[in-house]
């Protein structure tokens, strides 16, 4: 739980910041009646038959909160001009360090968070990054209000958020894509589109549930297949021969570099 404190979210009608309020409210780590929300167009989004104190302007936003959660795209925050000193910020916004949060709204305390999409259905996987004047009390509440979407770690630098832009920040993006592939390559072999999606995700979705938990190892996994030398064997090097471990390391490498740029674009 968040105590009493206010929570206020800038640009929290758009579609991550509503999915971790309805979250946040679903697992009652906040009441209504804590969350401020702004939204310069007045639109409240999914979140229109909530309780909350709206706004369309930030910086009543700010006075009234003592958390402010930015939600913001990378390229709105170079339009938001508040003075956030004494406050605890927690941002979710992709490649926007610490700095230059703290250079923009003069906070200090800053938790810097990488949610994905999963929020909307309480499955995301959310690392968070906390400066030094962060409390334990303020650990606290963030890991309240983020833990309510998913799952959520601390991490212990700050380089590690800009990575998981792409690790975990991607959310349905990578399985999709995997799926895709497969669904593409099964069509080609003559099977029907609607029956290989249902296979795909049935593989994607389904059974991947098998390595969920904590004390299952991936790479043992993989290699008791290849070990078995079946037809998963087969496939599993073919893959890897053909460049697949290649090809993910250069996703990830690339949403570094992008979340990089970003961070340059706001410094």
């Amino acid at each position: 739980m968040t105590g009493r404190a206010r929570i206020g979210v800038v640009g929290g009608n758009g579609w991550l910041g509503s999915a971790m309020i309805a979250a946040a409210l679903a697992q009652k780590a906040v009441a209504p009646g804590q969350l401020i929300v702004s939204s310069r167009s007045g639109n409240k989004g999914s979140l229109g038959d909530v309780p909350l104190t709206w706004t369309q302007d930030n910086a009543e936003l700010a006075r009234l909160a003592d958390i402010v959660v930015l939600s913001v795209g990378p390229a709105q925050f170079r339009d938001v001009h508040l003075d956030l000193s004494g406050k605890l910020v927690l941002s979710v916004m992709a490649g926007v360090s610490c700095d230059a949060i703290s250079a923009r709204t003069q906070a200090r305390r800053i938790i810097r968070s990488m949610p994905n999409a999963a929020a909307a259905i309480g499955q995301s996987f959310t690392p968070w990054f906390a400066t030094p004047a962060v409390t334990a009390e303020d650990k606290a509440q963030a890991q309240a209000f983020l833990a309510a979407s998913g799952d959520a770690v601390e991490v212990p630098a700050e380089g590690h958020i800009d990575f998981c832009v792409g690790l975990s920040g991607s959310g349905a993006a990578f399985p999709a894509l995997l799926a895709e592939a497969m669904i593409a390559e099964a069509v080609a072999q003559g099977i029907p589109r609607a029956f290989a999606a249902r296979a795909a995700k049935g593989v994607v979705c389904g059974a991947s549930q098998l390595f969920r938990g904590a004390d299952v190892e991936t790479g043992a996994i993989v290699k008791e297949m290849i070990d078995y030398r079946g037809t998963t064997a087969a496939a599993l090097q073919a893959m890897i021969d053909n460049g697949f471990n290649g090809a993910v390391a250069a996703g990830l490498r690339a949403a570094l570099k992008k979340a990089a740029s970003i961070a340059s674009d706001n410094t």
